[in-house]
């Protein structure tokens, strides 16, 4: 039977699947929880999960970039970015908030996103960096740079979801399959392929832990 834990902090609901959800069925609710948000009939909420093997096509996906289409299911979807892999051992995050209670500013949102990835990485002994002019947290390792955590957003009416997608354990090998976020001369890694085993339910408390401080909440300023 599928579970969701739902927890409330500060605020913000928090819910926890620790099996596979369908990727249409997290749409259907993103969908349905931001206009819940905007007509305030909802609180913010961060949703942790995994996705069955997939494959996702942001709006700026180039077909040529999906090398092996047999390969696993494939769905558009409105965020922004290109295509990017989902599945076991990947740690999702969702995030559904008012930008009127966290400054009204998208690049201000995703640079949080970032830093938020960054702290969890670091609680982890792992440094994350940030590379300009590709989306993402990136490791260098060896004189490799490979990316660990991918950013995918949407905004509407000023509410935020998509979300972020750091890499534990996944299959990395389902990355050949495409053009990861349409960067072809970095590679991708994870966790483990670092040498780190956590546990989902471990990843679960450091995304917690370390969300507040990236994302501080202010009063809302919603306008009429």
């Amino acid at each position: 039977m599928h579970m969701t834990r739902i927890e409330m902090h500060d605020g913000i609901e928090w819910r926890i699947d620790e099996t596979p959800v369908d990727y249409p069925v997290a749409v259907d609710f993103m969908e349905r929880r931001v206009a819940e948000i905007r007509a305030g009939t909802a609180p913010e909420t961060v949703w942790l999960l995994e996705h069955p093997p997939l494959y996702t096509a942001g709006t700026s996906a180039d077909e040529g970039d999906l090398l092996d289409p047999g390969r696993l299911p494939v769905y558009r979807t409105g965020r922004g970015g290109q295509y990017t892999y989902h599945g076991p051992g990947q740690r999702i995050a969702y995030v559904m908030l008012d930008l009127h209670r966290h400054g009204r500013d998208v690049r201000g949102f995703v640079a949080a996103l970032e830093q938020w990835m960054i702290d969890v990485l670091d609680s982890f002994g792992v440094k994350g960096e940030r590379r300009t002019g590709r989306v993402g947290i990136w490791v260098a390792q060896n004189g490799h740079e490979e990316k660990v955590a991918a950013l995918g957003v949407r905004v509407r009416h000023w509410v935020t979801y998509h979300g972020v997608a750091l890499n534990v354990s996944p299959d990395l090998q389902h990355f050949h399959g495409i053009v990861p976020c349409g960067i072809s001369d970095h590679g991708v890694t994870s966790l483990a392929r670092l040498g780190i085993e956590a546990k989902t339910d471990e990843v679960d408390a450091a995304l917690m832990k370390a969300f507040p401080k990236a994302f501080p909440r202010r009063p809302t300023t919603r306008s009429a």
